[in-house]
């Protein structure tokens, strides 16, 4: 196909003619019409029309058009229709539907030296595939889900390593996994199930944790009543097995454990004090609403369908998108001020580590 927005322009205008099935409106009576851009395409309606320009609509031409432009771009979805005003004096195309993409497709970052790399990466933004990367301090809380064997772990791994030069990492491991391994490793402080006699022990070990980052969170938010230019260092908890880790505990517990993390998530942003929560889903058994959504990375790995996307990204229809194959494959959508509500594929970076 090449980069030649008139061959591209040419080629969507081609196949949404013989797909879109829109009252039998195409292109050649004016019925639409198609602008490439750098950042994405616009699909023009004249308006009036005798088709609704509406979400339906928009899942379509993605559907249509996602497969179409593979590998040229990826077109990155949106959880509803993105209209966008269009600058002419002609009412009827003075709107469009855009279809925002990113050149080329995801590929996996492939890391020989960790620890190097890692140690390079101090200061600057966090790579997560080739060509894409995000600004820590753009960054909220995280949630990473995936069922066992997907690479959730390893993913979460890399982070640690990334993060380890540049914040304050306590973590959450019931299953004494990798997370524990990387903790000894490097003195990390780790919260393990060794020397618990039973599993409430065990999250009430957790919830003083939790509870001594909520009492940082109020020590902070008085040092910027006093000080508004305060700057913190990055704190991250990270919570392996989210999921498993309130099953069979008693009620008062898991409540305190829910509430706990629901404050962190809330107040959390402002005084830099992050989470890191990782299950093979984020029912309401492992997480509170109100805390999803205070979530702004959000990776899910592994098999990606509505099913399981429905808790993390409940807004998300993701039929139509190209997903990547292999370990670690999946889908990733950073909400800040650069990202605004778009999903992208994943591939999770591999790597060597010294003596991992």
């Amino acid at each position: 196909m090449g980069n030649s927005f008139d061959q591209i322009e040419l080629q969507l205008i081609q196949s949404l003619n013989m797909a879109l099935r829109i009252n039998n409106e195409t292109s050649y009576n004016h019925a639409f019409d198609v602008r490439a851009e750098e950042d994405g395409f616009l699909f023009i309606p004249l308006i009036p029309c005798s088709y609704a320009v509406d979400d339906a609509l928009y899942q379509n031409i993605f559907s249509i058009s996602s497969a179409l432009l593979y590998p040229e771009f990826t077109l990155l979805k949106q959880n509803a229709a993105f209209f966008v005003p269009l600058e002419n004096e002609d009412f009827h195309t003075r709107r469009a539907l855009k279809f925002p993409w990113s050149k080329g497709v995801a590929r996996r970052l492939e890391i020989e030296n960790i620890d190097d790399f890692a140690a390079e990466k101090v200061g600057q933004r966090l790579p997560i595939m080739e060509n894409y990367s995000i600004d820590l301090g753009k960054i909220n809380h995280i949630g990473i889900a995936g069922q066992s064997g997907s690479g959730k772990t390893t993913f979460l791994v890399y982070l640690l390593y990334m993060l380890m030069g540049q914040a304050d990492i306590k973590i959450c491991d019931p299953k004494l996994d990798e997370p524990s391994r990387f903790a000894r490793k490097y003195g990390i402080p780790v919260i393990a199930s060794v020397d618990v006699r039973n599993k409430n022990d065990y999250v009430s070990s957790v919830n003083q944790a939790l509870s001594s980052h909520v009492d940082l969170i109020y020590e902070r938010q008085r040092q910027l009543y006093s000080d508004p230019d305060a700057e913190f260092e990055h704190s991250f908890i990270v919570i392996d097995e989210l999921l498993a880790l309130t099953e069979n505990v008693t009620k008062g517990v898991r409540e305190s454990f829910q509430g706990l993390v629901s404050t962190i998530a809330l107040l959390g942003r402002a005084t830099r004090v992050h989470l890191i929560l990782v299950s093979q889903r984020f029912d309401s058994n492992a997480l509170s609403t109100s805390t999803r959504e205070q979530l702004n990375m959000i990776v899910q790995i592994g098999n990606i369908n509505s099913r399981t996307t429905n808790f993390l990204m409940p807004d998300l229809d993701p039929s139509g998108i190209v997903i990547p194959q292999g370990i670690g494959a999946g889908l990733i959508q950073v909400i800040d001020s650069e990202h605004p509500y778009q999903v992208m594929p994943l591939l999770t970076p591999t790597f060597k580590s010294k003596e991992m």
